[in-house]
């Protein structure tokens, strides 16, 4: 495909190429013989010109027009002496002069036909003629409307180092029009292959029309304009299989809705579920129509497999919180996903496609609105998210803990202060992550009490190591008044160390009630805590809330991080958000970074605070305080 691309490009080129040359070339070969020719005339006539004025100095000493009307027998024999210089191709030979109002007589006429007589008025182009008077140099100008007269060449007749008059001399060569009868069956011929070269363009960028459309139609769903499966055979032979990952996702009871709302419901949804699916991913992302009601999406990976599952993750609670509406109807979506974040492990993509289908009914067994994946430690289907039971007692029984990512100063490469990320373990053990329970238990006694214990083992740690340390609310966590209350008892109960934290705010809904979180978010700024923003850049981020929320700290999305050494465009919106947030004194921290590239452009960009895997991933405090900060 590649190299048929390259061809016809090469092809266009080509022609456009040609087609430009011979343009270029008819006019340039027509204009450089109207140059040599007006040359070859201009440097003739200059020498006639000059010897004539010579000739006309040793007899007239002053006014030209009262010696010569004093003296007829001089009059008669200079006008004799220049008829001998009219010959062709320039007979007409006369001299003029300009009188008190400006108007052009004759002196001497020595042409040999149509000859003026002494004093007789003569229409000419004043502004031309006068130009000779005024600059005392010779003018040239082209005759382009006259049949008879070709060049005329004006030089000034200087008496006593003034112009007393004009030696004017008409060019009459036929040789221009021989020029042009000559170069005229060469440049119809030239048009003729002009024409035909723009023809062949026209049905080259027809034929080049033709062969996209095809293309596009082959490889296209019709309905929902995503890639098709036939498609998919040819991409999946051409692509690095460790470089993306695998989704398989299906449109849960989709069936309900083709027998309820009808088989024009069905399309529908399917279109505006593809739109969904297309606005939560990203342009290097593609998507393939795998079945009916079946999608396989590759993401091109850029950072760990836990950013896949939290790509999976956001996409299935944005279907989920989409509403569509169809004639009256607000049908509810939602989606299970399967997920192979390592396909370059198994023999083949085939393979791993397989895997990630069975990973996709596994979710569906599970009761459909489900994420399976698998990683390198968890091999087979575990589902993303957890059962309320395992992680009410999960957190009973002490088995709640914190890590701790470091955010660093990247001017001196030291830690500044700690993110704490929660995470809970099972019976058996095993770790499970916030994305599997947090959505779970939002508005529930038992989210409250997993607050108040995450608050606690962190006034814990500030006290033991005496260290600043972020933690993680939501802006509908500060509205909520239990959970505000639970906030500030322990704010209160640790006066002494609220200085130490840092409340970072995620505004991962649409969110309008600023008036009471700007109240509720002063009272914590009272007992000395500072409010950052996370997650900036993204989803329903916006530079309203800096209008009313008391904000010290502004953390740069991670998806803007990861693109900033590859996109430009990604690079001026960091550049931009920074250069504001210095503009309200707002500190800035760049989350997700990744390796050292984004980390030199962070310092490049004048950005003072980051963290990331390159600089440190997410372990117990000890850690990172067995050596001093």
């Amino acid at each position: 495909m590649k190299i048929i691309n390259i061809i016809i490009a090469i092809l266009i080129v080509s022609i456009l190429g040609s087609i430009g040359y011979l343009y270029n070339a008819t006019h340039t070969i027509e204009q450089n013989l109207h140059n040599n020719l007006n040359k070859m005339f201009t440097d003739h006539v200059g020498s006639v010109s000059s010897r004539i004025a010579t000739f006309l100095q040793k007899y007239i000493k002053d006014d030209p027009y009262i010696q010569l009307k004093n003296d007829p027998k001089l009059q008669s024999f200079l006008q004799d002496a220049l008829s001998l210089t009219a010959v062709s191709p320039h007979r007409y030979v006369y001299v003029l002069y300009r009188d008190e109002q400006g108007r052009y007589r004759y002196l001497l006429d020595g042409s040999q036909e149509d000859r003026g007589e002494f004093n007789q008025k003569l229409d000419v182009d004043t502004t031309k003629w006068d130009q000779v008077y005024n600059n005392k140099k010779p003018q040239l100008f082209l005759h382009k409307d006259s049949s008879i007269l070709y060049i005329t060449y004006l030089y000034p007749l200087m008496i006593q180092n003034s112009v007393k008059g004009i030696i004017a001399i008409d060019f009459t060569s036929e040789l221009p029009q021989t020029i042009a009868e000559i170069l005229a069956p060469a440049k119809k011929i030239i048009d003729y292959l002009f024409f035909l070269l723009f023809l062949l363009f026209i049905a080259l960028l027809y034929q080049l029309h033709l062969y996209l459309t095809t293309r596009k139609k082959a490889i296209t769903d019709t309905l929902t304009q995503t890639y098709n499966r036939s498609y998919l055979k040819t991409f999946i032979e051409q692509i690095d299989p460790a470089k993306y990952a695998i989704l398989m996702l299906d449109i849960d009871h989709f069936k309900k809705i083709n027998d309820t709302y009808g088989h024009k419901a069905g399309d529908f949804i399917l279109q505006e579920v593809t739109s969904t699916i297309r606005q939560t991913l990203r342009k290097e992302d593609h998507i393939f129509r795998y079945g009916g009601e079946e999608f396989i999406i590759f993401i091109k990976k850029e950072g760990k497999d836990d950013n896949i599952i939290k790509i999976a993750e956001r996409l299935r609670s944005t279907l989920e919180k989409t509403p569509y509406h169809y004639q009256g109807h607000n049908i509810k979506i939602t989606a299970s996903i399967g997920i192979v974040a390592y396909p370059e492990k198994y023999r083949s993509i085939k393979e791993a496609i397989k895997q990630a289908d069975e990973y996709l009914y596994e979710a569906k067994r599970l009761g459909r609105n489900q994420i399976c994946y698998n990683t390198d430690i968890i091999k087979k289907p575990h589902p993303v998210t957890s059962e309320i039971h395992t992680i009410k007692d999960a957190i009973e029984n002490g088995r709640l803990f914190l890590e701790y990512q470091p955010i660093f100063d990247i001017h001196i490469q030291k830690i500044i202060r700690f993110e704490a990320l929660v995470r809970l373990k099972d019976e058996e053990g095993k770790v499970i992550y916030p994305g599997a329970f947090l959505e779970q238990i939002a508005f529930t006694t038992i989210y409250n009490t997993l607050t108040k214990e995450v608050l606690r083992q962190v006034f814990a740690a500030i006290k033991k190591y005496n260290v600043k340390i972020s933690i993680n609310l939501n802006f509908s966590d500060i509205t909520d008044n239990v959970i505000f209350e639970i906030i500030r008892q322990e704010l209160e109960h640790h006066r002494n160390l609220a200085e130490y934290l840092v409340i970072e705010l995620l505004e991962n809904e649409a969110f309008s009630q600023f008036n009471n979180l700007q109240e509720k978010l002063q009272i914590l700024k009272s007992y000395s805590v500072k409010i950052a923003i996370d997650d900036f850049g993204s989803g329903y981020s916006n530079f309203e809330i800096f209008r009313y929320l008391p904000v010290d700290v502004l953390k740069i999305d991670g998806t803007l991080i990861k693109e900033l050494p590859a996109s430009k465009i990604t690079y001026n919106m960091v550049k931009s958000i920074a250069l504001f947030a210095k503009s309200i004194g707002i500190k800035v921290v760049a989350e997700y970074v990744e390796n050292e590239k984004t980390l030199k452009l962070l310092k490049r960009l004048h950005i003072q605070y980051a963290q990331g895997f390159h600089l440190g991933k997410p372990k117990p405090l000890e850690a990172y305080l067995q050596n001093s900060l």
